[in-house]
C-alpha cells in the first residue's frame, strides 16, 4: 500500500465544509471526509511551524527532538518517518515547504532569500527524493529546488497548484517503484492572505465569525479582512488537492490530510498561532485507507502519534486501531509551546497543556495553572474556570498528570518545562 500525507499550514479544524463551517468551500475534502476516518478531536502537539513539523516527522515532541527555538534546525542525524519507510523498502519523497533547515535569523522571513535557500542533502530528513523550499511565503510563483532541480527554479502559478502538479507527475512515474511514501507540504492557507487566486467564497462583509470573536471594531475589521483571504486560500487549495487525487490510484493508496496548526483569526481577540485555544491547536485529520470503513472518531489523538500510526496502517491496522495503539489509548493529548517566538501577534509565553474531548488544562512556564476549560459545556472557551472553587479538585487531578512517573526520559513521559524560554527576534510579522 502506498501512502500520501497532505500537510497544510494554518488550516484550523473548524475551517472545513464537512466540519460545518459555512464560509469554507471544500467540496474535495468534504468528499474525502465521507470516505475517511475523521478524527474530530485531533490536535497538533505544538501550534507553531518548526516545532510541529519536527514532532510530526520524528514522533518526538519539541524540544526533545532538537527544535527548541524558532530558528533551530532539525538535527541531521534525526530518525524520521522517511527512514522508517525506506527501511521497509518504500521509495520516499517530499514536496513543498520544509521549514526545518538552518536559517539566518537576520534575513527577512518573507521574500526570495528564504524561498531560494538551498537545503543540503543531509538536512532533508532522509527522504530519497526532495523538491521544495525552506520558507519565504511565496504563495504565488514559488521557487523549488531538490533532486531534479539542482538550483532554485521559479514556477509560474499558485503554490498549491504547482506543488500538486509536481507531486502528481512524480507519483505517475512510480509505477515500477511501488510501494511509495510521499509527503506533500503545502504552505496555504498561511498568510499573506491577499496572495490567493480569485476563488468563489464569502466576501469580508458576508463572513460568519466564530462566537468567541469579541465585538471590538479593530478586531472585527482585521478578522473579516484576513478571513476573506484565508477562505480564498482554502478554496484554491481544495481545488488543487482534487486535481492531485484525480491522478492517484486510491485503490492502492492511503491518504492522510492534516495541518501543522491552526489560526486564531480574532477568536479571544488573538491572531495567528502559538496560543493554546482550539482555533490554534485543533487541526483537521482525515485518514482514508483502501477498503477501509468511514467513520467519525472523537479520540483525543495528536499529530505526535501520526508517524507510528501511519506505519501501523501499512501493517494492516485500521486507522482507528492504529492510533489507539500508537498513543497507548490515552484519554488526553499533550499540547505545548516550548519557547516564545517574538513575532507580532503570536503567543507571548511558554506553556504546556493537556486536552481531552471534555477538558483542557494549561499551565504557564512557572507551573501555575493558567487555563481550564469545560469543552463540553463551553466549546468556544469563553469561561476560564482555573480559579473556580467548584473545579479545584479536578484541576489538582489534572496538575498531577504532568508529573513524570519515573526518572527515564521517553516520549510518553511529560517532564517539567524546559529552561529554554529565549525569544526569537525578526522584524517580520507572520
Amino acid at each position: 500500500m502506498n501512502v500520501l500525507w497532505i500537510v497544510t499550514t494554518q488550516w484550523r479544524a473548524q475551517a472545513c465544509g464537512y466540519a460545518g463551517d459555512p464560509n469554507a468551500r471544500t467540496p474535495v475534502l468534504d468528499a474525502l471526509a465521507a470516505e475517511s476516518v475523521n478524527f474530530t478531536q485531533a490536535v497538533t502537539p505544538h501550534p507553531f511551524g518548526p516545532f510541529a513539523r519536527a514532532a510530526l516527522l520524528t514522533g518526538i515532541p519539541s524540544p526533545e527532538n532538537g527544535v527548541a527555538d524558532y530558528y533551530d534546525a532539525l538535527p541531521d542525524d534525526s530518525h524520521t518517518i522517511a527512514h522508517d519507510f525506506r527501511e521497509r523498502g518504500y521509495t520516499t519523497a517530499f514536496f513543498g515547504k520544509w521549514h526545518l533547515a538552518k536559517r539566518d535569523p537576520r534575513a527577512p522571513l518573507v521574500g526570495e532569500e528564504h524561498a531560494r535557500m538551498v537545503i543540503p542533502d543531509t538536512a532533508r530528513g532522509g527522504f530519497g527524493f526532495f523538491e521544495g523550499f525552506e520558507g519565504g511565503f511565496q504563495l504565488n510563483n514559488p521557487w523549488l529546488h531538490g533532486s531534479r532541480l539542482p538550483v532554485p527554479t521559479q514556477f509560474e502559478g499558485y503554490q498549491s497548484d504547482v506543488l500538486c502538479r509536481r507531486t502528481a507527475d512524480w507519483v505517475a512515474a512510480q509505477a515500477r517503484h511501488e510501494p511509495w511514501f510521499c509527503v506533500l507540504s503545502l504552505e496555504p492557507p498561511h498568510p499573506p492572505y491577499a496572495a490567493h487566486p480569485v476563488m468563489p467564497g464569502p466576501s469580508a462583509a458576508e463572513l460568519s465569525l466564530r462566537g468567541n470573536v469579541p465585538a471590538e471594531n479593530s478586531v472585527l475589521e482585521r478578522a473579516r479582512a484576513e478571513l476573506a483571504g484565508y477562505y480564498g486560500h482554502i478554496a484554491a487549495t481544495d481545488r488543487a488537492i482534487g486535481e492531485l487525487l484525480a491522478c492517484i490510484d486510491i485503490s492502492t493508496t492511503a491518504i492522510v490530510f492534516t495541518s501543522v496548526h491552526g489560526d486564531m483569526h480574532g477568536s479571544h481577540g488573538c491572531f495567528r498561532k502559538g496560543w493554546p485555544y482550539e482555533e490554534s491547536v485543533r487541526v483537521p485529520l482525515l485518514i482514508r485507507v483502501p477498503q477501509g470503513d468511514a467513520e467519525q472518531r472523537d479520540d483525543p489523538v495528536s499529530l505526535l502519534d501520526l508517524r507510528r500510526a501511519t506505519l501501523r496502517l501499512t501493517e494492516g491496522a485500521a486507522a482507528a486501531e492504529a492510533f489507539a495503539r500508537a498513543n497507548d489509548s490515552r484519554a488526553w493529548a499533550k499540547i505545548s509551546m516550548p519557547s516564545v517566538v517574538q513575532l507580532p501577534l503570536q503567543c507571548d509565553r511558554v506553556w504546556r497543556g493537556l486536552r481531552s474531548k471534555q477538558r483542557k488544562f494549561v499551565r504557564g512556564a512557572d507551573g501555575a495553572p493558567w487555563l481550564f476549560f469545560d469543552l463540553e459545556r463551553d466549546p468556544l472557551e469563553r469561561t476560564n474556570l482555573v480559579n473556580d472553587p467548584a473545579y479545584a479538585d479536578e484541576i489538582a487531578e489534572w496538575s498531577a498528570r504532568f508529573l513524570p512517573t519515573n526518572h527515564t526520559r521517553d516520549t510518553n513521559s511529560f517532564p517539567d518545562f524546559p529552561r529554554n524560554t529565549r525569544k526569537t527576534r525578526n522584524k517580520n510579522h507572520w
